[in-house]
């Protein structure tokens, strides 16, 4: 038998023209690669919940105004299926300050340009930017 897909919410949580990437330490997905702040899905609990918590546990940030900007259906290697679901948020107070709250997991936050993006960055995340996607509304950068 296969094992399951995984659901991992990852979020941009957009200040000005910059949004928030943290370095990963050793984990099953995405070891040493730069990611947004985000993990799993929770039985029970939607996107939008699982955003704020995830955010709130790893950075310390209140965020606002969450939503789904898209999906990326990723098999990884034989043994790691990822759907990964990208939302959207902003800070609830801009003079927020994120925390590395999870220092085992994570080496720090540092707010990033998309058009100077940190590296090594996790695959799919990276693909996607590259790709041209573009996390910010319409009528801003």
């Amino acid at each position: 038998m296969s094992p399951a897909p995984e659901i991992g919410i990852a979020v941009f949580i957009l200040k000005d023209d910059k949004t928030l990437f943290g370095r990963r330490r050793s984990s099953s997905i995405g070891a040493y690669t730069y990611a947004l702040p985000g993990g799993h899905l929770e039985f029970g609990e939607s996107f939008e919940e699982c955003a704020a918590r995830e955010v709130k546990e790893e950075t310390g940030l209140d965020i606002k105004n969450i939503e789904l900007l898209t999906t990326t259906n990723n098999v990884l290697s034989d043994k790691v299926h990822l759907v990964a679901v990208f939302m959207r948020a902003f800070l609830s107070d801009p003079e927020q300050t994120p925390q590395n709250l999870e220092p085992d997991k994570c080496e720090g936050w540092v707010w990033h340009d998309l058009k100077n993006l940190p590296e090594p960055m996790f695959g799919p995340l990276r693909e996607m930017l590259r790709g041209g996607f573009n996390p910010f509304p319409n009528d801003s950068k």
